[in-house]
């Protein structure tokens, strides 16, 4: 299926007017976009009504003027145009999930094995177009077995569904222009009398290829249905997905999590035949007004459970800055795993350890279903004896059980040799003042009252050139200990023990 959307900027414009109530558009002039083209104010936009005055995309703004003093001129905005056809491929995910982008105004979507969920081709085409030209779209489209015969039609034949291998007789009697191809090679197959693409065919290929290139052959061939390009999907299809539709569109938020809980029952399902578990699941909410919210969370380990993914939802709802505005209500609502993996079988043993274990999992999935993933950190030791790189912190969701342990470096009754947290080393100043040592940090002066040391610890030199560390502790006559350390001629205090 394709889609096409003629008027797409000017319809954003109008459609965000319509919500304002200080810019109404109703009896308001004719509107244009224009966009400054080789040095001139060029139209590369017109509306209904301008079109119908005899103004097209491409004309001098002069012109226009001319020809229509009560123009309503706006500056072109194609990143603005490109979200908003995005927006629209999120809409039509609720119909195919394979839609892909055709810049700068139109859609394609692969919609073999889904149009009998809305009762055949003609009637799925139909509601599309419908539901689109309801929510303020001037759209055609059309459904052939290629996506470039398919493109073609919906620019010049709005409304065809192709019957299955007829593709090329329907196309063939559609302009050369519906190839869109170079404006060169199409005024050349016009001044040879070759007008519509059923003409261009009748030639042979060889003949074809030695005037207009292979190129030219391979975009015929995929309009008359004779070979095919995949189409690349804008977003990553999921492993698996299962959703549920609403006659009448719903907005409590208790019926959103309770059909959320039963679609992953579902997905449980499709998991266990393969005998996989889910670590991303995506909850996508369709708006009866065409917006979509999207909605993800991620789990430490594969599960299937329905409870689980419920209660992980519920936390991320609740946790949510912009919250879950139904509008209308949301009249469709799908479920995907984004990710799955091998899901193994765990057997539950009599220690309480393994209950642990599994709580303090579902402790960390519900901490990062609120706060973020990046939020919620584990930390690992490191195979180093630089005290700044002694460990690392990571994800704790994505923690995985490390290969070094974490090294004792007391005895039991000991004091701490290290501090608990590190400060990034500041510069300070150790005196001998009056026959003792005085530390000077952050123009506070501390009177020394023991002093241990030095421990060595020598820099990686071959990552580093820094030289040789000397560490001491220290402690005033207030009890406060400090760990500091001599580089060079310099000191710096590198922690304060609790």
């Amino acid at each position: 299926m394709a889609l096409w959307f003629p008027r797409l900027p000017t319809d954003r414009l109008k459609r965000r007017w319509l919500h304002e109530l200080s810019s109404p558009v109703h009896g308001a002039g004719p509107l244009v976009l224009v966009a400054k083209i080789d040095n001139a104010m060029r139209l590369v936009a017109v509306d209904r009504k301008a079109a119908a005055l005899g103004l097209h995309a491409g004309q001098p703004l002069a012109n226009a003027r001319a020809m229509v003093p009560a123009l309503k001129v706006m500056a072109a905005n194609p990143p603005a145009d490109l979200k908003l056809l995005e927006a629209i491929a999120d809409w039509c995910d609720g119909f195919s999930p394979f839609v892909a982008l055709d810049p700068p105004h139109g859609l394609r979507l692969d919609v073999t094995g889904a149009s009998h969920l809305f009762g055949g081709e003609d009637r799925m085409l139909a509601r599309i177009r419908a539901d689109l030209k309801r929510q303020g779209f001037a759209v055609t489209g059309a459904i052939a077995g290629t996506a470039m015969a398919a493109r073609a039609l919906a620019h010049y034949r709005d409304g065809t569904v192709v019957p299955l291998g007829a593709d090329s007789e329907t196309v063939a009697p559609l302009p050369i222009e519906a190839l869109e191809l170079d404006c060169v090679t199409t005024h050349a197959f016009r001044r040879a009398g070759l007008k519509t693409v059923g003409q261009a065919a009748s030639r042979t290929r060889a003949e074809l290829t030695a005037r207009f290139g292979a190129a030219m052959v391979s975009t015929l061939d995929r309009a008359l249905g004779r070979a095919e390009a995949p189409i690349s999907p804008r977003l990553p299809l999921p492993d698996y997905r299962t959703e549920r539709r609403f006659a009448e569109p719903v907005v409590t938020e208790d019926v959103l999590l309770s059909t959320v809980k039963l679609l992953a029952a579902r997905l449980a399902k499709l998991l266990e035949e393969r005998g996989e578990g889910a670590r991303c699941v995506q909850a996508a909410f369709f708006r009866a007004d065409g917006s979509i919210r999207r909605i993800a969370v991620e789990t430490g380990a594969p599960t299937r459970d329905p409870v689980v993914i419920e209660r992980l939802f519920r936390e991320k709802m609740e946790a949510l800055a912009d919250p879950l505005d139904p509008g209308f209500g949301f009249d469709l609502i799908r479920l995907e795993a984004a990710r799955a993996e091998p899901a193994r079988v765990e057997c539950g043993g009599f220690a309480a350890s393994e209950k642990e274990k599994k709580e303090i999992r579902f402790l960390v999935d519900r901490l990062a279903a609120r706060f973020g993933s990046h939020r919620v950190l584990s930390l690992r030791p490191n195979d180093t004896h630089i005290p700044e790189a002694a460990f690392v912190a990571v994800p704790a969701q994505y923690a995985e059980p490390s290969k070094t342990e974490w090294q004792r470096i007391r005895q039991k009754n000991e004091a701490p040799r290290r501090p608990l947290r590190l400060l990034l080393p500041e510069p300070v100043s150790l005196l001998r003042l009056e026959g003792t040592m005085r530390l000077r940090w952050r123009n506070a002066l501390h009177v020394a009252r023991k002093l241990e040391g030095p421990e060595r610890i020598a820099m990686e030199w071959w990552r580093s050139r820094a030289p040789d560390r000397d560490y001491f502790r220290l402690e005033d006559e207030e009890g406060r200990r400090f760990w500091l350390y001599r580089e060079g001629a310099g000191w710096f205090l590198h922690g304060v023990f609790a």
